[in-house]
C-alpha cells in the first residue's frame, strides 16, 4: 500500500530547493462532500468517482509536466530525492483536507506525490496559506492548480514552470473561459494576490490581474482551459471526451469514467 510523504512547512526540505511545486488543490473525494452541484443528474457516489477521476487525470499531467525539465529532458525530480539523482525541474503534490484522510489518495495519486495538509478557513486563505507553507517547505516557486479542469494538458504546466524559471518576479496564470483560473504559479508568496478577491465568480481572473499591477509583477497567461462544476460544463466535457473522438489522449480516467455513466444512462 502507497504511503505519501506529508511535507512539514517547519521542516524545510533540502530536496525541494531548485524546485516548482506543482501542487492540486483537492479535498478528499468523499460522496456527499465533492461535486454537490452535479448531484443531479449523478449521484452523490458517482460525483465523487467523477472527482476521483478528475484528480487522476490532473495528477498524470502534473507527473508528465515534472518529467520536463526545460531542456526537455524526461527525468523525474521527487522532492526527496538529491539534485544528483535526477534533472527534473518540479515536483507533483496534492494540497488536501481534511487532516486524517491521507489514505484516500492511495489509489488516486502517482506514487512520487507528496501531500501537504491545507490551512485556514475561506478559500483565498486556503489558497495563500499553501503557497506560503510551500515555500517554507524550500520550494524556489509555486503553482497551485485547480482540481476541476481534467482536459488541461501537461503542456501547459510544463509552460508555467518554464515561465516561472527566471529570476523575475512574476504571477502565472492559467485563465477559465468563466473568467477564473486553474493555475496560478508564483516566485514570492504576495498575500496580496488572494485579497479583495471575489472568489467563484467571473471577475477573478481580472481581479487577480489587477492584484498583481497593484504590487507591480508581470502577468504571464497561459492557454485557457475551463473547469466543470455545473450541468453545462459536464456536458460540455462529455461532448469533447465521449463525442469528440480527435482527442483520445485527453483525460482518459475522466472519460472511462464518463463512458459507464452515459451508458448507464446517467447523463
Amino acid at each position: 500500500m502507497k504511503q505519501f510523504r506529508v511535507l512539514d512547512p517547519n521542516l524545510p526540505d533540502r530536496g525541494a530547493c531548485g524546485l516548482c511545486a506543482l501542487a492540486v488543490m483537492t479535498k478528499a473525494p468523499q460522496p456527499g462532500r465533492v461535486k454537490t452541484r452535479l448531484v443531479p443528474p449523478l449521484t452523490p457516489e458517482e460525483a465523487a468517482e467523477l472527482n476521483k477521476c478528475f484528480l487522476r487525470d490532473t495528477a498524470t499531467a502534473i507527473s508528465t509536466a515534472c518529467r520536463r525539465s526545460p531542456a526537455g529532458d524526461v527525468q523525474f525530480k521527487h522532492a526527496g530525492a538529491s539534485r544528483s539523482e535526477a534533472a527534473g525541474s518540479a515536483c507533483g503534490i496534492a494540497v488536501y483536507t481534511p487532516v486524517g484522510a491521507e489514505s484516500t489518495y492511495n489509489d488516486i495519486l502517482p506514487t512520487a506525490f507528496s501531500l501537504l495538509p491545507q490551512r485556514g478557513d475561506k478559500f483565498g486563505e486556503r489558497l495563500y496559506l499553501a503557497v506560503e507553507d510551500l515555500f517554507k517547505c524550500g520550494f524556489e516557486s509555486v503553482c497551485l492548480i485547480d482540481s476541476d479542469s481534467p482536459t488541461v494538458p501537461a503542456e501547459n504546466f510544463a509552460e508555467a514552470v518554464e515561465m516561472l524559471g527566471t529570476m523575475e518576479d512574476r504571477v502565472v496564470l492559467g485563465p477559465s473561459d468563466d473568467g477564473g483560473y486553474y493555475l496560478i504559479g508564483v516566485r514570492k508568496p504576495h498575500r496580496h494576490l488572494f485579497e479583495q478577491i471575489d472568489w467563484s465568480t467571473e471577475r477573478v481572473l481580472n481581479q487577480t490581474m489587477q492584484r498583481a499591477t497593484e504590487i507591480g509583477i508581470e502577468v504571464k497567461l497561459l492557454p485557457t482551459g475551463y473547469d466543470v462544476d455545473d450541468d453545462a460544463s459536464l456536458f460540455r466535457l462529455c461532448n469533447e471526451l465521449i463525442t469528440d473522438t480527435t482527442s483520445t489522449d485527453i483525460a482518459p480516467y475522466t472519460r472511462e469514467c464518463l463512458a459507464s455513466f452515459v451508458e448507464r444512462k446517467r447523463l
